[in-house]
């Protein structure tokens, strides 16, 4: 007996549910593991952990199959803000294993992570689209990734020169958000399919590399010791970050939009980083009041976390079923002899 197989059809389904936005995956599971890692959670964050480690090494096998089976649509989905999750998602990683204390790792994937940016930074621009959508923002949060692991390693590897780094991707990513947001189409917020809370998690993930920054200052005893400008800066953009939550909430409330879409993982990514930020300033700012926001927001996270990854195992659990339909279609057009539709 030979060997089994998948069906051919099988594997054609496979590869095309695995769009470009499919780091949002690693960026969304990562981030909530950090949020409960941050709040002394370990035992449960260590399993997101290695889902997402899982999922990330799954989609690195995955990628050359995806370029070797379609090239033309590879290239096209690389010239998309969406492909610069694959940034966010190893750099998300490598910021949860670095507090793991795999500073190694953080430093591997820091390197992955900057080589991917820099590769898909001027193709995404060349091809830039206005007015924008929520995936848009990818290119800010991608750019906020390398200075949130840039500045999680400064401090714990002490490295000045890596903290002075981590500063250049940080005011990058505030450019970057600047230009986006005021190119943004706000009916995104009623139409959107999960992509339209990166503009509040875009604006999140700039305010962890603040408040990353100044504790690393802190840390390392340079920049003022992570007071003064730095503290006042960290607490202006989370405030700018929470007045984004209200108006997401309502549109979520006004036009909910339940059936699954991998742009789903474009909102637990910024639902989960509302608390990791928010641990971080109330933590710089000692600021108790932003600490218990934190505290409370985590367990959110979680839950919409684990909403969304049962809806994406039941997707997959369906790949299956519908490959099996398109090979052996039931056929209805011919009557079965010996009953009674039989001619």
């Amino acid at each position: 007996m030979g060997s089994w197989r998948p069906p051919a059809g099988l594997i054609d389904r496979t590869l095309d549910a695995i769009p470009p936005a499919s780091g949002a995956v690693v960026m969304g599971t990562g981030i909530v593991s950090i949020g409960l890692s941050l709040d002394a959670h370990e035992t449960i964050s260590r399993v997101l952990l290695i889902l997402t480690a899982v999922i990330w090494a799954t989609l690195v096998v995955l990628l050359p199959a995806r370029a070797t089976r379609d090239r033309a649509r590879f290239l096209e989905d690389v010239h998309t803000p969406a492909a610069l999750t694959s940034v966010a998602g190893s750099a998300v990683l490598g910021t949860r294993l670095t507090l793991l204390g795999w500073d190694w790792a953080g430093i591997a994937l820091l390197l992955v992570a900057l080589g991917l940016w820099a590769a898909l930074l001027t193709p995404v621009l060349r091809n830039w689209r206005t007015p924008t959508v929520g995936s848009s923002l990818v290119l800010t949060v991608s750019t906020e990734s390398l200075a949130v692991l840039a500045a999680t390693l400064a401090a714990r590897e002490h490295a000045h020169w890596l903290l002075f780094v981590a500063i250049a991707p940080f005011m990058l990513g505030l450019g970057f958000y600047a230009f986006v947001i005021a190119r943004f189409d706000p009916r995104q917020l009623g139409v959107g399919r999960g992509d339209h809370w990166i503009t509040g998690g875009a604006l999140a993930i700039s305010t962890l590399a603040a408040g990353k920054i100044t504790a690393a200052a802190k840390t390392l005893a340079v920049l003022g010791g992570g007071g003064g400008i730095l503290k006042a800066l960290s607490l202006a953009l989370w405030v700018l970050t929470m007045l984004w939550l209200p108006m997401l909430l309502v549109a979520e409330a006004l036009r909910p939009r339940l059936r699954y879409d991998v742009r789903r993982w474009s909102t637990v990514f910024p639902v989960g980083m509302y608390a990791a930020c928010s641990f971080v300033v109330g933590t710089v700012a000692h600021a108790s009041g932003i600490t218990d926001f934190a505290r409370m927001w985590v367990w959110v996270g979680l839950a919409v976390w684990a909403v969304v990854f049962a809806a994406m195992l039941q997707r997959g659990y369906q790949l299956p079923r519908q490959a099996r339909t398109r090979l052996d279609p039931v056929r209805v057009d011919k009557p079965v002899a010996g009953r009674p539709d039989a001619a």
